[in-house]
């Protein structure tokens, strides 16, 4: 009874410790991501952040043209829904 309490305890620890190895990796990657990004933010300026608002937009585009409550209509044909002209 003994023997499994010692084991138990001794599979904690390695748990634990196993934890902390990964959290530490964790932070190590995040903090490398961090700095790369950083980097190329610097080399290529704001372009990289615009290339993320086209995708973003793209993506949200993408979403909305599959929704059946959602509809398109082209500038200037506002007569289509009788809304006055503004």
């Amino acid at each position: 009874m003994m023997g499994d309490s010692c084991f138990q305890l001794q599979w904690c620890y390695l748990q634990a410790e196993q934890q902390k190895k990964a959290a530490v990796i964790t932070a190590e990657g995040d903090a490398q991501a961090a700095i790369l990004l950083a980097k190329s933010f610097g080399e290529a300026g704001e372009g990289l952040v615009e290339l993320r608002r086209i995708e973003a937009a793209e993506d949200i585009a993408y979403q909305l043209s599959r929704s059946r409550q959602v509809a398109y209509l082209p500038p200037g044909q506002n007569i289509l829904l009788n809304l006055p002209a503004q």
